[in-house]
């Protein structure tokens, strides 16, 4: 091969690496730059605050922040004017992204058909009706869990009743019209809205029929299942000593001679001890006898 030959081959692969090199260049930069494009900071709408559900958003609630662009939550806001008025079907935490997710529908008419967005698929709201002791004394709030006993006179007995719980670990939806309290002040609330599957509103709304209804308010960390039997008047009253009432006769002095010992007074059988019991609901107060 001659010498210009050899410096045109040179050349033609010294262009040919040149290009790929420039080609693979390119391909990093771009791909750096996409990169770098996916997390610059963009700024979307979040809460200022706590925002509870149920609980209409003013502008003081809201703020704007940067937030990573290959992670921005879907539904999420830029401006928070539009989202003023709104209201949360889903508790929304302080520094949490405000999305179309969390927010009754636009379509939706102000102050109705939020309990629909509320009940998660599957499940229904039952609403009971409960006076303010039922009502765990108005402690009672959203997201709360309860279980619900029954008290009600047996099927075989109508003079014997017993309270038994049905329910465990309900969710509480809402008390009466109230989403949540204020200042956390008790309030009475005639009605309670559970978070119940199909047959468990079946039973409950069966028991409100036969009997009456008290809600136990649980610890929120508490899902131990109760294992009970129920209470009847019969158990409660079982462990009491009642041969302790019996009257006892005296027994004769040993230093009285046997002579002048006199017979023991025949006596009639003493009568059976009975028991009153008062039981009271509310302002109510109503007595019952029971005896051995």
């Amino acid at each position: 091969m001659t010498r210009p030959k050899a410096v045109i081959v040179v050349s033609v692969l010294a262009v040919f690496f040149a290009g790929i090199a420039a080609w693979l260049t390119s391909g990093y930069l771009k791909k750096e730059i996409n990169t770098a494009r996916a997390v610059q900071p963009q700024t979307i709408v979040v809460a200022a605050t706590d925002i509870p559900i149920g609980a209409s958003i003013v502008k003081q609630q809201l703020k704007v922040t940067a937030w990573p662009k290959d992670s921005i939550p879907t539904g999420s806001a830029q401006l928070p004017e539009p989202l003023v008025g709104r209201v949360a079907i889903r508790p929304i935490a302080r520094g949490d992204a405000v999305t179309e997710q969390k927010l009754k529908p636009k379509s939706a008419t102000s102050g109705s058909g939020f309990m629909t967005y509320v009940v998660p698929e599957g499940h229904r709201a039952v609403t009971v009706a409960v006076n303010e002791v039922a009502g765990v004394a108005g402690f009672l709030t959203p997201n709360d869990r309860v279980d619900v006993i029954v008290t009600t006179p047996l099927p075989h007995d109508d003079k014997e009743s017993i309270s038994k719980i049905i329910l465990e670990n309900v969710p509480v939806l809402a008390t009466g019209q109230v989403t949540d309290q204020k200042a956390g002040k008790p309030a009475i609330v005639p009605t309670v809205t559970l978070d119940l599957l199909p047959e468990d509103a079946e039973k409950l709304v069966l028991s409100a029929t036969k009997g009456s209804l008290q809600l136990l308010l649980r610890n929120i960390a508490d899902s131990t299942q109760v294992k009970s039997k129920g209470a009847t008047i019969g158990k409660v009253l079982s462990g009491m000593d009642i041969m302790a009432t019996r009257a006892v006769p005296p027994h004769p002095s040993p230093l009285v001679k046997k002579s002048e010992r006199k017979a023991p007074p025949v006596v009639n059988a003493p009568p059976r001890p009975s028991y009153t019991l008062e039981i009271v609901r509310g302002t109510e107060k109503t007595s019952r006898q029971y005896t051995e």
